[in-house]
């Protein structure tokens, strides 16, 4: 088994390499003459510098996490952190929520000198930071006390009901994450965001009365626009969606609306407004449900194997060390489920932009595009293999040629 497992993590590995390193095959400071009206010869090559000195940067966060999760396999590791925890409570459900936060905040500790680097020295010298140390501060210990309240109610919901169902768990637990990922879907916008972020009604004006014509043209009811403080962390711009029925919210950040025209912002309106018309946003909640179902059902074959206990330098089972050694073994199976959830992800990606072409107008969403990208100095040429396990999104290039196609 601890073979297996070592084999898995170094298959993983450099199957990532390799994809890195096909898409920085495609590294050029030549401007390409499908790039010419996105980007000046500078400004690309400026793009092509970011994209260079992020890739170095994953490369390295990799190497990092792969040389510390080998070790920790080889050298027993989960194993020997089980039993230190043990001297002081033999309660599994204890034992579990000790484990995950001892492990959660060790991974974030490491991991901290590279999310310093990334924000204050490459984000930084790009000209996209915006996030102070103190905020920096205060995100991060907002997002303990989250994982300990949210996360540790998490795993002893789990973990209780694995002791109570045994290898049926799954289908109590599928429940209950079933009610979890609708529930964050409808409030996500309302009770989580505004923790990190300041979420503003849109004023009234001329973006607003755009908005609210184009939504009555399209049969749209939308009350809930807001505008984001997305300026006080970077200088990038987005826009999304969410939540389901009445609790449906479009959210613009404030950087958005600085850099964009009204007509631009209500194209931005239309193609998020046909995620929803489409049902995008339920199709992607209905396979999450499933996949979780999928992923629990297989978990639930895994449980109570002392072999996986052995295999991480345990001696007995436990729910939390079975947990460590599933998501390794499940890691083939979760990287073709995230290359066909990109896929789709994709495909709707192409059917919102028609949309929005369909029930506006196409030239302010291709403005509006090219702008995005520029801006945020976006990769025009990634490798087609990497786009196929890692785009959620299709390039500009292949958008653009979609929409223009189509007029």
């Amino acid at each position: 088994m601890l073979i297996l497992l070592i084999v898995l993590v170094v298959l993983n590995f450099i199957f990532d390499r390799v994809l890195e390193s096909l898409n920085a095959s495609r590294i050029s400071i030549k401007l390409p003459e499908a790039a010419k009206g996105i980007y000046d010869a500078e400004k690309y090559r400026k793009s092509q510098e970011y994209f260079r000195a992020n890739q170095r940067f994953s490369q390295l966060a990799s190497a990092f996490s792969f040389v510390l999760l080998i070790s920790m396999l080889i050298f027993g590791g989960f194993g020997y952190l089980d039993t230190y925890l043990r001297q002081y409570t033999q309660d599994p459900v204890w034992i579990s929520l000790l484990f995950f936060a001892v492990i959660g905040f060790g991974s974030d500790i490491l991991s901290l000198p590279f999310s310093i680097y990334k924000t204050f020295v490459i984000e930084e010298k790009f000209g996209f930071n915006k996030t102070s140390v103190r905020l920096f501060i205060l995100d991060k210990l907002k997002g303990y006390l989250l994982s300990l309240l949210l996360g540790g109610a998490f795993i002893a919901a789990l973990v209780n009901i694995y002791l109570d169902t045994g290898e049926y768990f799954w289908i109590l637990a599928w429940l209950v994450m079933t009610v979890i990922l609708i529930f964050a879907s409808m409030f996500y916008t309302s009770l989580f965001l505004p923790l990190f972020n300041k979420l503003s009604p849109l004023q009234d004006g001329e973006l607003r009365d755009a908005i609210r014509d184009y939504c009555e043209s399209a049969g749209f009811q939308l009350t809930n626009i807001f505008v984001m403080d997305g300026s006080k962390r970077s200088s990038k711009a987005n826009a999304f969606f969410s939540g389901l029925g009445k609790k449906k919210k479009i959210v613009l950040y404030d950087t958005l609306i600085e850099k964009h025209s009204t007509d631009e912002l209500v194209a931005i309106l239309a193609h998020e407004t046909g995620h929803y018309k489409l049902k995008h946003t339920r199709t992607g909640l209905l396979m999450g449900v499933v996949q979780t179902g999928l992923m629990l059902f297989i978990l639930s074959k895994f449980l109570g194997n002392n072999a996986s206990a052995n295999a991480l330098g345990a001696e007995l089972s436990s729910f939390h060390l079975d947990i460590i050694a599933f998501s390794l073994l499940y890691s083939p199976i979760s990287t073709v489920l995230g290359i066909f959830s990109n896929f789709l992800s994709r495909k709707h990606e192409y059917e919102a932009d028609a949309f929005a072409r369909i029930s506006y107008k196409a030239d302010p969403l291709v403005t509006a595009l090219k702008k995005l990208s520029s801006d945020n100095l976006s990769n025009l040429v990634p490798h087609p293999a990497y786009v196929f396990v890692h785009y959620s999104h299709p390039p500009l290039l292949k958008r653009l040629e979609a929409l223009l196609k189509a007029e």
